[in-house]
């Protein structure tokens, strides 16, 4: 939305044989983050878990009155726009799924995502995003929760996605991974066609990928030019 973070809440719940060097080193990350962000640690919890852990993180945070980026602004003729490349985090999922213990220097979105406060305070102050969310549930979702709440449709064009590199070679994720796996938290946002959108905000890559449309319908548009329906196959956070 453009906000500007300004508090977290950690709870935690812990096995009781859990080694306090975990508890140390999670800390550390989450107080090192904070703290590039200017965010205090203000409270929460800790428990005992019978089984795994268990952690839940709320942060809050401001925007100026009337200048929150909403989900609800998207127009016909609007181009869409994401940050960063897809897909990374996914990828490194399917490695533990296999059995295989990835490295956080080969998956890095995965193991240190990076939040792109920066890139939505830029547009907010700018005024060039119409309508923006973050790409924690999939590309193909949340593409569907602006559509839906603009009420419009879209048009994505494949050779346009930008795709993660991972591994130790660089390897391009699948065209599915960057569709549909979420967990990037990379910005998804709208802006009017003919807006000057740069290329790159904040060092981030800022890549054009579609347009909306009137028909309240999701297309994919293939390498062939075929048009395929794409539906939110990203995280649903209840299932049917």
């Amino acid at each position: 939305m453009g906000g500007e973070p300004a508090t977290a809440f950690l709870s935690l719940a812990l096995p009781r044989k859990l080694p306090q060097k975990w508890v140390d080193e999670f800390y550390k990350g989450l107080l090192a983050l904070a703290e590039e962000f200017k965010t205090a640690l203000a409270g929460g919890d800790t428990a005992q878990s019978p089984d795994g852990i268990y952690a839940d993180i709320v942060v809050t945070g401001y925007v100026p009155r009337g200048r929150a980026v909403l989900r609800s602004g998207a127009k016909p003729g609007d181009e869409i726009y994401v940050t960063g490349a897809l897909g990374g985090s996914a990828a490194a999922l399917h490695e533990f799924f296999a059995g295989r213990r990835p490295k956080p220097r080969n998956f890095p979105r995965h193991f240190a995502p990076v939040p792109r406060v920066a890139v939505g305070r830029f547009l907010r102050e700018k005024r060039i995003a119409t309508s923006m969310i973050d790409l924690s549930d999939g590309l193909s979702t949340d593409l569907a929760h602006i559509c839906e709440e603009s009420g419009v449709g879209a048009e994505i064009l494949e050779v346009s996605i930008p795709r993660a590199p991972v591994g130790p070679k660089h390897s391009l994720v699948s065209l599915e991974d960057a569709l549909h796996g979420g967990d990037d938290y990379e910005l998804l946002f709208t802006a009017r066609s003919g807006k000057h959108v740069p290329t790159q905000i904040a060092r981030v890559p800022i890549t054009c990928i579609g347009r909306i449309t009137r028909q309240k319908t999701i297309a994919l548009i293939e390498e062939n030019g075929w048009h395929k329906r794409l539906r939110a196959q990203g995280w649903e956070h209840f299932t049917k």
